[in-house]
C-alpha cells in the first residue's frame, strides 16, 4: 500500500534530532465532551472541551500540544472548547529565569526555613508556635514574654515600653490575619487576597469605658472594613450573582457587612483573654481589644504569659496556637529532602493523598479509591527520555515524575509534574494536612521555579514553568498570575501575550483573543502601580488545586462523553480533501501506519464522509503539523 510507514517512524519533532528514538505519539479522538463544571459548579454539563485518549506521545509532541492549550489528566487530553465552555481556561507560563518572588512569597520561604532551623514548631494540626531559643530577629515576629519584672522595667524606659507596645501590636495584628486566613480555608469568607491586619493603639484621650466600666480599650483595628471593601471588588458587577454564594455570616441587605464580620473575627480570637488578659470585641465594624482588668496597660500584668504566633491552617479552635510555658525547648533542626522519582504506584504516596483529598477536598472515602489515584495521577502517556549527557537532556530525562517532600524521613507532599523539552509543567500537588501552615502548594511552586532554573545548565532549551490553567472568570484561579511576569496563550493564534497586556480584555470577557491587542507595548511603559497590582493577587492557598488544576476529567468522565454537531462542524463534511490537508493526516490501521489520502478511498461513501468531518475537526483541534505527526488510531 502507498506511503506506508513503519511503526517508530511516525513522531518526528520539532524538537530536534534523535526524535525517532523517543517513540511515537498514538491518540484516539473521543470528540467533544460535556461535562458539569468544577469551577463554576454549574448544575448544568456547561464545561466543554475535546478530548484525546493518548496511549502514548512523545514529550516532544506533548510540549507542542501544551502550547495549543491542551492538558492531560492521566492519559486523557483535553482542550476546552474556548468560545462556548462556561470558564475558558487558558495556558499560563513563567519564564523561570524573569521570575520576581512576591513578598508574600518570600515569605513563605522563611516560614519554611525557620521550621527547618527549629524556630516554628507545630504541635499538632492547626497549632503552630516559635521556639524561644530562636534568633532576636525571629522572636520580634512572634514571642512576646510579660512579666511583672518586665513591665517595671518598660515603665520605666519609654523607649522600651513603646517597642514593647509595637510588638504587642504586630502579635495582635498576626492574630487577626490567622483569623481571616482560617475563614478563608473554611470557606466562611471568599478565598481571595485580603489586606493585612493593623492594629493600633487607641489613645488615652480616646479610651471609652464600657457600660460595666471594668474593662478599658487599649488597641484597634478596622480590619473589617478593609475585609468588605475588598470583597465587593473582587466581585465589580456581579454583586446578585454572587452574594449568593458568599456565607450568609457575614452578609446584610446590603452585601458585606463590617458589622457580621468583626463579629465572626471576634469568635475566632476569644482565647486572647484566658492567655493574654485582653478581651475582644466587635463594635460597630471595629475590632476592640479591652484589658480585662482595671489596669490601662497590659505591661502591668502581674501574670508571666508567653504568646505564640498562631497558624490558621487548622479550625477555628485551635487556629490560635497560643500556649502557656516559662521553658525554653531546645532548637530541633530539621531535614528536607527532594527526591525526584519517575511516575509510579506508591503506597506511601497513595496513603497521603486518600488523607489530602478527604480533608481538604471533603472527598468521601469510598470516591478516593487506588484506581482513581492510578488513573488521575501515576497513568502517564509520555515516553521516557533517559538522559544522555550532552545538553540536551536534564540528569532526570524526560517524562512523567513525581516530585517527594520528606522532612526527617516523613513524606509531607508528593508534586505530579511532567518535564519537557522546554518546561516543567505543573500537574498537581497533596500534601499532608498537617503541615499547611508551611504553605505547602506556594512553597513546591517556588522549588519547581528553582528547578527549572537550576536545570538550564543542562539543558538549554528548558526555561518555563507551565502552572496549568488561567481562569480569569474563577476568582479561586487567579492567584497563578501572581507568579510574575507570566504569560497567556492566545486560544487563536496560539502566540503568549504577557498577562499584564491581557489582563483588560479578561476584564471586560470571559473569551477574548488576546493577540488582538498589540503586543508591542514596553512593559517599561505601564504604570507602576500595574505590576504590585498583580504582585498581590496572591492568596494563602490550602492546596494544589490553586497551583494545579482540578482533576476536570478522569476516565469515567472521559468515557462518558456525548457529540454535538453544530452547523458549522456539519459543513466541514462538505469541504473537498486536498493533499497537504487532512489527506496527511497519519492513520493507525491494522498495525500500520499510513496517510490518509493513501486509503481513503477503502471506505464506502458515508463511512468516509463522516471519517473526513472527524479528521477535520481533530487537526483544527490540534494543528496541522501534529496531525501529520501523531497517529490518529481507527483500532
Amino acid at each position: 500500500m502507498a506511503g506506508k510507514l513503519k511503526k517508530g517512524e511516525a513522531s518526528s519533532s520539532s524538537g530536534g534530532g534523535g526524535s525517532n528514538h523517543r517513540g511515537e505519539s498514538v491518540v484516539v479522538d473521543y470528540g467533544e465532551n460535556k461535562s458539569s463544571c468544577g469551577y463554576c459548579k454549574s448544575p448544568a454539563r456547561t464545561s466543554i472541551a475535546h478530548g484525546l485518549w493518548a496511549h502514548s506521545i512523545t514529550i516532544d509532541d506533548y510540549q507542542d500540544i501544551l502550547d495549543r492549550g491542551w492538558r492531560r489528566s492521566g492519559c486523557f487530553l483535553y482542550k476546552p472548547d474556548m468560545e462556548r465552555t462556561c470558564c475558558p481556561a487558558y495556558t499560563i507560563r513563567l519564564r523561570a529565569g524573569d521570575f520576581v518572588p512576591s513578598k508574600e512569597q518570600v515569605r513563605v520561604s522563611r516560614r519554611m526555613q525557620r521550621y527547618l532551623e527549629g524556630t516554628l514548631e507545630c504541635k499538632k494540626p492547626g497549632e503552630c508556635i516559635e521556639n524561644p531559643n530562636a534568633s532576636k530577629y525571629t522572636r520580634s515576629h512572634t514571642h512576646l514574654e510579660v512579666s511583672s519584672s518586665a513591665a517595671k522595667e518598660s515603665c520605666s524606659n519609654n523607649n522600651e515600653e513603646k517597642g514593647g507596645e509595637e510588638k504587642i501590636m504586630h502579635y495582635l495584628s498576626d492574630q487577626v490575619d490567622n483569623a481571616v486566613r482560617g475563614y478563608s480555608e473554611n470557606g466562611e469568607f471568599p478565598d481571595i487576597q485580603f489586606p493585612k491586619a493593623i492594629v493600633k493603639k487607641v489613645l488615652q484621650a480616646k479610651r471609652k469605658l464600657l457600660v460595666e466600666g471594668s474593662e478599658d480599650l487599649l488597641y484597634s483595628s478596622n480590619i473589617a472594613f478593609q475585609i468588605a471593601a475588598t470583597i465587593r471588588r473582587s466581585l465589580p458587577g456581579e454583586k446578585d450573582v454572587h452574594q449568593g454564594r458568599l456565607s450568609t455570616h457575614i452578609t446584610d441587605e446590603k452585601g458585606p457587612s463590617p458589622k457580621l464580620i468583626a463579629e465572626k473575627l471576634e469568635c475566632y480570637l476569644n482565647q486572647l483573654a484566658k492567655t493574654s488578659g485582653l478581651l475582644v470585641r466587635a463594635c460597630n465594624g471595629h475590632l476592640n481589644f479591652y484589658s480585662a482588668t482595671k489596669q490601662a496597660s497590659l505591661y502591668e500584668s502581674a501574670q508571666t504569659v508567653n504568646i505564640s504566633k498562631g497558624s490558621a491552617a487548622g479550625s477555628e479552635s485551635k487556629g490560635c496556637g497560643v500556649t502557656h510555658s516559662s521553658q525554653n525547648a531546645p532548637v530541633k533542626r530539621r531535614r528536607l529532602e527532594i527526591h525526584l522519582r519517575r511516575s509510579s504506584f506508591d503506597s506511601e504516596e497513595y496513603a497521603l493523598y486518600r488523607r489530602y483529598q478527604i480533608a481538604v477536598h471533603n472527598d468521601t472515602p469510598e470516591h478516593v479509591t487506588e484506581s482513581s489515584y492510578k488513573r488521575f495521577l501515576v497513568d502517564t502517556p509520555l515516553n521516557y527520555v533517559p538522559p544522555k549527557g550532552d545538553g540536551t537532556v536534564p540528569p532526570c530525562g524526560f517524562g512523567s515524575f513525581h516530585q517527594q517532600y520528606v522532612v526527617d524521613g516523613k513524606l509531607i507532599a508528593v508534586g505530579v509534574i511532567d518535564i519537557l523539552p522546554r518546561c516543567l509543567s505543573s500537574k498537581y500537588l497533596f500534601w499532608d494536612p498537617d503541615f499547611a501552615f508551611l504553605s505547602p502548594g506556594k512553597y513546591s511552586a517556588l522549588q519547581e521555579i528553582n528547578w527549572v532554573k537550576e536545570n538550564q545548565a543542562h539543558c538549554s532549551t528548558l526555561q518555563y514553568y507551565y502552572l496549568g490553567y488561567y481562569i480569569h472568570s474563577c476568582s479561586k484561579m487567579r492567584y497563578k498570575a501572581a507568579y510574575c511576569p507570566s504569560e497567556l496563550l492566545c486560544p487563536l493564534r496560539y502566540q503568549w501575550i504577557p498577562f499584564h497586556i491581557a489582563k483588560p480584555l479578561l476584564d471586560k470577557k470571559r473569551y477574548a483573543v488576546l493577540s488582538d491587542v498589540s503586543v508591542s507595548q514596553d512593559r517599561e511603559s505601564l504604570p507602576p502601580h500595574v505590576s504590585e497590582e498583580v504582585m498581590e493577587v496572591q492568596h494563602d492557598d490550602i492546596g494544589k488545586e490553586d497551583t494545579n488544576d482540578f482533576p476536570m476529567y478522569d476516565d469515567e468522565v472521559a468515557i462518558d462523553f456525548e457529540y454535538e454537531s453544530s452547523d458549522n462542524e456539519q459543513n466541514l463534511v462538505s469541504v473537498d480533501v486536498e493533499d497537504g490537508n487532512i489527506g496527511n493526516i497519519l492513520i493507525g490501521l491494522n498495525g500500520s501506519r499510513v496517510r490518509f489520502k493513501d486509503i481513503k478511498f477503502a471506505f464506502g461513501s458515508s463511512e468516509r464522509s463522516y471519517l473526513e468531518f472527524q479528521l477535520h475537526r481533530y487537526m483544527r483541534v490540534v494543528g496541522e503539523e501534529l496531525a501529520e505527526r501523531m497517529v490518529y488510531s481507527l483500532e
